[in-house]
């Protein structure tokens, strides 16, 4: 299994555009044929006119062969992507490998996510893994992690981690708890020897993003 993150910088104003296209023409052309979209989101901090779509295939060799065939859709390639050219600026992919699986969509709407980012060095990001399963249970106490994984590509040494709230007074409640728990503060005192830099990202669901 693996997962791929895509970030997309649009140009600024043409976020309405952008996400017009893609509800209305791009994922009902791509569904889930071509990879299982796990969620879709605009960016409120960090960088902005940011999209963040999260895709899940089989095998690294089935995620090439299923993005081959997307391109004989012409529905995708005479309709959508002539729009989103003209708004997308930069693209941005992460490759990763499983440490936690996604959670499915459980219904609920109105929520926010949390990606946070950290970079590591060499060998870092695999222990931070095993670290992190060690303490899974004594911090999903607070806030249930949403997925975790380790990247393998273009940068094979990140941490990569989602969380969900339902609104930023959960999470600052949620993370001024874990904070106490001596078990998270164990945890907590072996991440500086592994740390390079620190990233965290507020994701708001779109309209069509399975997970709300």
């Amino acid at each position: 299994m693996v997962y791929e993150f895509r970030t997309y910088t649009l140009a600024p104003g043409k976020m309405p555009e952008y996400l017009k296209a893609a509800e209305t023409i791009g994922r009902p052309a791509r569904g889930n044929n071509y990879g299982v979209n796990h969620g879709y989101w605009t960016s409120e901090f960090g960088a902005l006119n940011q999209i963040w779509h999260l895709w899940k295939y089989d095998s690294y060799e089935e995620r090439t062969r299923l993005r081959t065939e997307l391109q004989k859709n012409k529905d995708w390639t005479e309709k959508y992507i002539p729009i989103v050219r003209t708004c997308v600026v930069r693209q941005d992919l992460r490759l990763m490998n499983t440490v936690v699986d996604i959670k499915p969509d459980d219904g609920t709407t109105g929520n926010i996510y949390e990606l946070r980012i950290y970079r590591c060095g060499l060998g870092g990001a695999v222990q931070y893994g095993k670290d992190f399963k060690e303490v899974q249970a004594a911090r999903e106490k607070y806030s249930p992690i949403w997925g975790a994984w380790t990247g393998e590509f273009p940068q094979p040494n990140e941490w990569i981690h989602l969380w969900r709230y339902k609104n930023l007074q959960e999470r600052f409640e949620a993370r001024a708890a874990a904070m106490k728990d001596p078990a998270w503060q164990a945890y907590l005192a072996k991440g500086p020897a592994k740390l390079q830099e620190m990233h965290s990202t507020l994701l708001l669901p779109t309209n069509y993003s399975p997970l709300k």
